[in-house]
């Protein structure tokens, strides 16, 4: 029985693309006060932007913590949540900076490589020839 090209086609074709998004991945774009972002993006080693402050921090926005029954927003503690029309802005210099820096202490992402469905390279034959 002979194997159909398209198929070959398609299983070829999914894996290029599967190593490109990976590859995609690996490459964090810098952080910089010319890029936009949205509220609670988070961002390894970096962590969540607070569009209304335009900064990094360590929980989300509006985070309710039940035992000091607060919520975090900008770096502090609030009886109620944080209300703005904000919720996409840029970071400040210094904001960019600083989290770009804490970012480069991580080691890289490395993707990961696995195998798919085995060897396409192979092939076998049930009969005499």
């Amino acid at each position: 029985m002979k194997r159909s090209r398209i198929v070959k086609r398609l299983l070829v074709g999914g894996f290029t693309a599967g190593l490109v998004g990976a590859c995609a991945s690996a490459a964090e774009p810098r952080i910089t006060p010319e890029n936009h972002y949205t509220n609670d993006t988070f961002i390894r080693g970096a962590g969540y932007y607070h569009a209304p402050f335009q900064r990094f921090f360590q929980f989300q926005y509006n985070h309710y913590d039940p035992q000091r029954r607060m919520y975090y927003y900008g770096g502090q503690w609030g009886p109620a949540p944080h209300r703005s029309l904000i919720n996409i802005s840029t970071p400040t210099a210094e904001a960019a900076r600083a989290a770009q820096l804490t970012r480069s202490d991580l080691p890289p992402v490395v993707p990961v490589m696995r195998s798919g469905f085995g060897s396409s390279g192979r092939s076998h034959s049930s009969g005499s020839s």
